[in-house]
């Protein structure tokens, strides 16, 4: 599918956190708009920075060439304000969509971080190509808290070619987390959104992830679903036999599968009105989806076994 690309000049890199990222992220950074990646299922679809263009979702990348510049400037300003840093990267684009290989605006942008660290970065993507940071990650989380989180919404290739037909294989981002956890970075899988599965799924994440994130389209659009259903996800359910895994309880059903398969529940004795549920599977944990909260969060830092670092919210 040819993209048209085009290098851009960005008035800014770090975005205010708003709707799901309000639970615990105070920025976004998105490197590029637009994805290469285009799967079927995602929100960025229906939102205005798609809605406003002639070209298609996946059709279009915008690359912002001066990044790496806008974050460190924007961060130093920050620092002077004396204001807390919990960057989601990235909540509209790929950061390591093919076209990164080449242009590496992730891979500044996280070189400028090396000498100008946020307090929180969490990497969300479905691309291997994340592992060539390596060295910059480790490098990192010893200035601050670093999460690489990899989209795994199946581990059936069938069913990604359905939905995410030019996504990366599911076996290639598997082995990508095994490389990150193993190099003691932390890692998590984001089964989001819940597709079909085998029954063998949890097992395969073991030894490779710290954390399970579990989320559905019609939780994790941001409309309820509504966004989900423009974009047709239940007819496409429907045509390929698989209703029964776009039904409202199967957040709830999924939960459930992966607890059963859960070692050890581990309770905190937290006094909040809301935490996070949070389960020991295998090496890993699950960390069940949460409602959108208006009131602001600090982070609560643990030890799990002398082992990961791990980073929830509770409501101040």
């Amino acid at each position: 599918m040819p993209i048209d690309m085009k290098e851009i000049i960005s008035k800014k890199i770090l975005s205010e956190a708003s709707g799901y990222l309000n639970v615990g992220f105070t920025h976004s950074l998105n490197p590029y708009s637009g994805c290469a990646f285009s799967c079927h299922y995602c929100y960025v679809r229906e939102m205005p920075i798609q809605q406003f263009k002639e070209m298609s979702w996946g059709e279009w990348v915008d690359i912002k060439i001066n990044a790496a510049d806008n974050y460190r400037r924007e961060v130093i300003g920050l620092r002077r304000k004396n204001k807390p840093i919990h960057i989601f990267m990235s909540s509209a684009t790929d950061p390591y969509q093919p076209i990164e290989r080449k242009a590496e605006i992730t891979r500044k942008v996280l070189q400028e971080m090396i000498e100008h660290p946020p307090d929180f970065l969490q990497i969300q993507t479905r691309s291997p190509i994340v592992t060539r940071d390596l060295d910059l990650l480790v490098a990192l989380k010893n200035k601050c808290e670093v999460l690489v989180s990899m989209t795994i919404e199946t581990d059936r290739d069938d069913i990604r070619r359905i939905f995410a037909p030019y996504a990366p294989g599911i076996p290639l981002r598997l082995k990508a987390l095994k490389t990150i956890h193993d190099a003691g970075v932390s890692t998590q899988a984001s089964v989001s959104p819940v597709l079909p599965f085998t029954p063998d799924f949890p097992k395969m994440m073991d030894g490779a992830v710290d954390r399970i994130w579990i989320d559905t389209l019609n939780i994790g659009d941001g409309m309820n679903g509504r966004r989900s259903k423009r974009l047709g996800m239940p007819e496409l359910f429907e045509a390929h036999d698989l209703t029964k895994w776009y039904r409202p309880d199967i957040h709830a059903n999924v939960e459930k599968y992966f607890r059963r398969r859960a070692a050890l529940i581990i309770q905190y004795p937290l006094k909040a009105s809301s935490c996070q549920l949070v389960i020991k599977l295998g090496d890993g944990l699950l960390e069940t989806s949460v409602k959108m909260l208006k009131r602001p969060l600090r982070p609560l830092h643990f030890l799990l076994n002398g082992g990961f670092h791990g980073v929830f919210f509770l409501l101040i």
